[in-house]
C-alpha cells in the first residue's frame, strides 16, 4: 500500500467541506445512525480532529472515546476539544484496541484501504464489538452510477469500494449491515452485531 497522505490539522476543516459536498450532512448522519445504540464506550477509527467524535459524543454525551488516527497532529488538534479521550497514534490495519466497545465509528478513513483491508478491518471491528453493538461508516464509495461521482479522489491515496460490496464484507464478518443514508458517492452504513 502507499504510504499514507498525512492532511494539515490546521487547514483540514476548510479543505474537507470545499471538497467533500454534503460533508456536514454526512457528519450528521453518522451520528444519526449511531443514536438508537446504548454506549458507554466509543471507538473512532481514523479520527482526524475528532469532528466524527463531536457529534456522536453529542448523542452519548457520557461515553468513554477511545479515537485513533495515525497522524500525530491531527490528534493533538482532536485532544484541545476532546481532552478526555483516549487518543491513539495507529493505522487502520493495526491492531484495534481491546475491547468490548459499544460502538464502532469512522467517517472518511477507511476509503484509504484496499478491498482485502476493508474485509479485515470489518472483522477485527466485529471482534472488539459486544454482541448487540454497532458499527457506523461513513464514506465515499463507488457509485453504482458514475454520474454520482462527487467527491475527488487520488488513486494514489483512496480506494473506495461500493456499497453493495462492502455490505457484503461486513456480512462476511457476522454483522447485519445496511445502508443508512446516502447522497451521491457518500454514504452511511450501520452494522449492527448480532
Amino acid at each position: 500500500m502507499a504510504e499514507q497522505y498525512h492532511f494539515d490539522p490546521a487547514t483540514y476543516r476548510d479543505m474537507v467541506i470545499t471538497e467533500v459536498p454534503a460533508y456536514e450532512e454526512l457528519q450528521d448522519e453518522v451520528a444519526r445512525a449511531s443514536a438508537d445504540t446504548a454506549t458507554a464506550r466509543l471507538l473512532d477509527l481514523g479520527a482526524g480532529t475528532g469532528e466524527t467524535s463531536l457529534r456522536v459524543l453529542a448523542r452519548h454525551p457520557h461515553a468513554d472515546l477511545v479515537a485513533l488516527d495515525e497522524s500525530a497532529a491531527m490528534l493533538d488538534r482532536a485532544r484541545a476539544q476532546l481532552p478526555t479521550a483516549h487518543l491513539h497514534v495507529s493505522r487502520l490495519q493495526d491492531p484495534l484496541p481491546a475491547g468490548p466497545f459499544d460502538l464502532v465509528v469512522s467517517a472518511l478513513a477507511v476509503h484509504h484501504l484496499d478491498g482485502p483491508a476493508k474485509a479485515d478491518l470489518f472483522t477485527r471491528v466485529a471482534a472488539v464489538l459486544r454482541p448487540g453493538g454497532r458499527f457506523v461508516l461513513g464514506d465515499v464509495v463507488v457509485p453504482d452510477d458514475p454520474r454520482d461521482a462527487r467527491t475527488p479522489t487520488n488513486a494514489a491515496h483512496d480506494r473506495p469500494s461500493g456499497a453493495r460490496e462492502q455490505i457484503g464484507w461486513l456480512h462476511a464478518a457476522g454483522f447485519r449491515a445496511r445502508i443508512a443514508w446516502q447522497r451521491h458517492d457518500l454514504v452511511v452504513l450501520a452494522a449492527d452485531l448480532p
